[in-house]
């Protein structure tokens, strides 16, 4: 079916898709949208006998042999059509706002606790800082034991993994985990030897009087978008390669294999990952190997790259929260004497976007 539409664009639309999206009671639950079938119940066979406009100017389509009429508003149809609309897409490179150190002229994303926690339009802009820029900190939040725990129920859902609902980051005697010391820290995602990996990753302040000791986020979509800029080579040896992580205690055994960039159906970057405290053993064929380890160093240079890195200290009552499929964190080394102690826990994209997706339709509806 052809329709021409008041902007001057023409769609040819398939007779099995219309029928698939028919928008009737018969088709849909008119609760939630549901289909109320399955592609396997339509016809093979199925096609349009007529089509017109109602009064109204809704498009209604007659198919055969079901004697099944569907009525669509050209609003929905516009809105809908495969050939004038790109697939919905909030993970990916291209619907962020990539950036480096000096990308921040108006301030990083720091927003009031009590703002966030008591007014819907300060939870909208930190979630959107976090869907567009990959992170925000809170200020002000309580130092309680546990407080991280109820900001992420403000936000989603706790992402409970083998170090607990929350974990603790200080110093500690014979750790499972560098993390655990007062060693710094390389730019890295964490827990990629965990398949689903945990999206979100929060880190609550609740001491800090180190010398040292200050927090680097660097956004890895931007990394690897210099990286295929500087070698595409290397950008798809990386893309194309799966290897093994691991991470192994006396109570846990975990195991991944995912490549370091992972990227959707359009060649997009939808997720980076780097750790190299928990890569296994790098099992890939021999004529790949040179071009993969060149391919490694070049990406873990990147990274690294000064002019990538914001850096701050968090304060007592701060609280970081970030996108742990996009940006990489880090920290610098910090001394013995003096206390730092953070409390981090994790959660998942799907809940805060949830939140912020359902905020924004509020807001567009009154």
């Amino acid at each position: 079916m052809v329709i021409d539409w008041s902007d001057g664009n023409k769609s040819s639309l398939y007779s099995l898709w219309l029928r698939d999206h028919c928008q009737m009671p018969e088709s849909r639950n008119l609760d939630n949208g549901q289909r109320l079938f399955s592609v396997k119940d339509l016809p093979s066979n199925i096609t349009i006998e007529k089509a017109y406009k109602d009064a109204e100017g809704n498009v209604c389509v007659m198919f055969q042999p079901e004697n099944h009429l569907s009525v669509f508003s050209q609003k929905w149809l516009r809105e809908n059509c495969y050939e004038l609309n790109s697939h919905f897409e909030d993970r990916s490179e291209k619907s962020k706002k990539l950036w480096k150190k000096d990308s921040f002229d108006n301030g990083l994303p720091f927003i009031s606790y009590d703002l966030m926690h008591s007014d819907d339009t300060s939870k909208v802009l930190a979630l959107r800082s976090l869907r567009e820029y990959g992170f925000f900190v809170l200020n002000d939040v309580p130092t309680q034991d546990g407080q991280v725990l109820k900001v992420i129920s403000e936000l989603g859902f706790t992402r409970e993994t083998n170090y607990g609902a929350l974990f603790e980051v200080r110093t500690e005697v014979n750790p499972n985990n560098l993390a655990f010391t007062n060693l710094g820290l390389g730019s890295h995602t964490d827990n990629p030897y965990r398949d689903p990996v945990p999206t979100v990753q929060l880190l609550h302040c609740l001491e800090s009087s180190t010398e040292g000791g200050e927090s680097i986020l660097v956004d890895g979509f931007k990394a690897a978008s210099i990286l295929r800029e500087e070698s595409e080579e290397s950008f798809l040896s990386l893309a194309n390669t799966w290897i093994n992580y691991r991470f192994s205690d006396s109570k846990t055994e975990l195991r991944s294999r995912v490549p370091m960039i992972e990227l959707n159906d359009k060649k997009e970057v939808i997720k980076v990952r780097y750790n190299n405290r928990s890569i296994d053993t790098i099992n890939v064929p021999q004529d790949k190997m040179r071009s993969f380890y060149k391919a490694y160093r070049h990406w873990s240079e990147v990274i690294e790259r000064d002019e990538l890195k914001i850096q701050f200290k968090l304060s007592e009552g701060d609280l970081m929260l970030f996108d742990n499929t996009r940006v990489m964190h880090a920290r610098t080394e910090f001394s013995k004497s003096g206390k730092r102690h953070l409390q981090g826990a994790y959660s998942d994209l799907d809940g805060l976007y949830s939140l912020l997706n359902r905020l924004e339709m509020k807001n567009n509806n009154d």
